[in-house]
């Protein structure tokens, strides 16, 4: 009888569960179609740190977008990144240098709560074209999870795509994060999630 119940208690746990993170994952929509309505245009400019040529990039589309402020999360040596910003007339009071992120997932989580405190709904998302679309499956579920969209900018590379198993594993980083507000970044001690 008491086997019974331990495993009618788990079965409604893991039901409950998985509800909750299917309501979550679902309202995200919602929540995305909010803030592109409150904000149609982007506030802001957010490039994933993993080679120069996003910051020089990033300098050049800032050229159209001059009054957007721009963070650059773990990208070039601040030097060098600084030179990019000053070389494209980029005010380097607008640009913002994050050292925090280890890898793609922590690219987004350490500066979501920066973010909401500067009420950014919208924002450009900038990276490397065979990186978009893990860079989008994160930035949906945790930026999407926060109220804030993104309009993505693909930096042309000639590189193939990541493999699938890399967002997978990601998204699941991601959503882990919503509810423990932990990426498991310092479980690999090479931090090679990049």
């Amino acid at each position: 009888m008491q086997l019974k119940y331990k495993g009618k208690t788990r079965f409604y746990f893991f039901i409950c569960s998985l509800t909750l993170v299917l309501l979550l994952i679902f309202s995200i929509p919602l929540k995305l179609a909010i803030a592109s309505y409150q904000k149609p245009f982007p506030q802001a400019i957010l490039t994933l740190g993993g080679g120069h040529q996003r910051e020089v990039f990033t300098a050049e589309f800032a050229q159209s977008h001059p009054h957007l402020p721009i963070w650059v999360s773990s990208g070039s040596e601040e030097i060098r990144a600084r030179e990019i910003f000053y070389t494209a007339g980029v005010d380097n009071r607008s640009v913002y240098l994050d050292r925090r992120a280890t890898d793609t997932v922590t690219n987004f989580t350490t500066l979501v709560a920066d973010f909401k405190k500067r009420r950014f709904k919208h924002i450009y998302l900038i990276t490397s074209d065979f990186h978009m679309p893990r860079a989008k499956a994160i930035a949906f579920i945790v930026l999407g999870s926060q109220g804030i969209t993104f309009t993505p900018v693909s930096v042309a590379t000639n590189r193939k795509p990541e493999p699938k198993i890399k967002i997978v594993r990601d998204l699941g980083r991601s959503i882990i994060w919503i509810f423990t507000k932990h990426t498991g970044s310092s479980l690999n001690p090479e931090k090679s999630f990049y």
